[in-house]
């Protein structure tokens, strides 16, 4: 049984309750998701059960009054249970949490699209 994240939208994987044993899931563990909701596309999945996400966005020059593209990147936590439908170039929302280790703070719940190949 997966709990409902209260996040409209959003479904929970398709995996049974018993395969994912992941404390930081949001779907089958005791973590939960508050503050940003946002989406990036994946560039790195070397690490276990984390992922690099790049966050594109526009940042205004008042010098030049012109928009600048910038991004960066966040490190997410990955669950098992979503570990086998990600790959790299996938378009995935992302929700905080609070802190799983020193650099992240993020959870990957869902997967958008599938990336360019």
């Amino acid at each position: 049984m997966s709990r409902n994240i209260g996040i409209p939208g959003v479904n929970p994987p398709k995996v049974k309750a018993e395969e994912c044993k992941d404390q930081f899931c949001p779907y089958h563990g005791n973590t939960r998701i508050r503050g940003k909701i946002t989406k990036g596309i994946i560039v790195s999945k070397k690490s276990r059960n984390t992922v690099i996400i790049r966050r594109d966005y526009v940042q205004f020059v008042k010098k030049y009054q012109r928009y600048e593209r910038r991004n960066t990147h966040l490190a997410c936590h990955l669950p098992n249970c979503l570990s086998h439908e990600i790959d790299l170039g996938d378009l995935v929302r992302v929700g905080e949490s609070r802190k799983i280790s020193k650099t992240k703070a993020f959870i990957v719940i869902e997967k958008i699209s599938r990336g360019a190949e």
